[in-house]
């Protein structure tokens, strides 16, 4: 059976991909390639895709790994309905109690009372009149 991944090229700490046609039992380093059929930049999202011969391999039985699926979804490709797409994940902290949003307001601590302001100003005298 027939496989199409991603196949890890690249320097360190800067992978480029490419998308190969391979046998699902061989390792994707193992070199050993039925066909190339694209590239993948992560770092630009650069993407060049053979769409012709991707297709040729979907319609004759070839399984894609999940994020191939993805991509090839995205761009375009109509996928055929035996090929499943993996739920989107969703994130689930495991101790949800323990995060500081969920933590109860604590309410403010009462103020020291500051100098005490001036109660009510003394009444200014009107200047006598002569």
């Amino acid at each position: 059976m027939l496989a199409i991944r991603m196949q890890r090229k690249g320097r360190a700490h800067y992978p480029t991909y490419r998308i190969v046609v391979q046998e699902s039992q061989r390792h994707p380093l193992s070199g050993r390639v039925v066909a190339e059929v694209g590239n993948y930049n992560p770092a630009t999202k650069n993407l060049t895709l053979d769409k012709e011969a991707v297709e040729k391999y979907l319609k004759n039985g070839s399984q894609p790994s999940g994020r191939v699926a993805f991509i090839l979804k995205k761009n375009g490709i109509k996928l055929p309905k035996w090929v499943k797409l993996a739920p989107k994940k969703s994130v689930k902290a495991k101790h949800a109690d323990k995060l500081r949003k969920n933590q109860p307001k604590e309410a403010p601590a009462p103020e020291a009372p500051a100098e005490e302001a001036p109660a009510e100003e003394a009444p200014t005298e009107a200047p006598a009149e002569s």
